[in-house]
């Protein structure tokens, strides 16, 4: 049995009372494991150690349609401003050392120069393509400094976890940005947010 994200975007009035402006559950979000962990620190496989907005819990003036008691079915509270999320560096990384289980897949651009395509799971042809290599049984962390192994044309190598690649400004979560963009225009950068919850 998993987990499911809920939440609210809120905007603030000039009283400086939070209002809900749009239900999160609206947007269809789904069950994205990789996006909690990167932006709210819930829900693991990745090993992310400093997610942007990691468990801040509930705010103390949030609106009445967030529930502000935590157990069984509301968990692991967060929240950012729109004043935060649009300050955010989508590439910088959420881990001291490259991830363990991962790894970045490198091809051809349009110049010909390799550039990121994507981050997969580092699996067993992987590792066995890398054991072959390095004569030993690694993981991905454990390769040799600057070391990638080549594969049905691509190159995979080790890998900074960043925000950008799980969650891309334009990616899944574009909608509730445009969102809390289009009412921070109105209302303001510091007086939108959005508040999560999980259960």
């Amino acid at each position: 049995m998993g987990a499911d994200i809920d939440g609210v975007i809120e905007a603030r009035g000039p009283g400086g009372r939070w209002e809900m402006a749009a239900d999160l559950l609206r947007f269809g979000l789904g069950r994205e494991r990789h996006v909690w962990e990167c932006l709210f620190g819930f829900g693991g496989g990745l090993g992310v150690d400093r997610p942007l907005f990691d468990r801040r819990g509930v705010p103390d003036d949030v609106s009445d349609a967030v529930p502000r008691t935590c157990g069984e079915l509301h968990h692991g509270h967060s929240y950012a401003t729109w004043a935060e999320l649009a300050a955010v560096d989508w590439d910088v990384p959420l881990c001291d050392a490259p991830a363990w289980s991962w790894l970045g897949e490198w091809r051809p651009g349009p110049d010909g120069r390799p550039v990121l395509h994507d981050v997969v799971w580092a699996r067993e042809e992987l590792l066995d393509a890398a054991e072959e290599a390095f004569g030993e049984d690694l993981m991905p962390p454990e390769w040799p400094p600057g070391a990638g192994v080549r594969l049905d044309g691509a190159e995979y190598r080790p890998v900074l976890l960043t925000p950008r690649m799980f969650v891309p400004p334009d990616g899944g979560w574009g909608p509730v940005w445009a969102a809390m963009r289009a009412l921070a225009a109105v209302h303001g950068d510091p007086d939108v947010r959005l508040v999560v919850w999980f259960g």
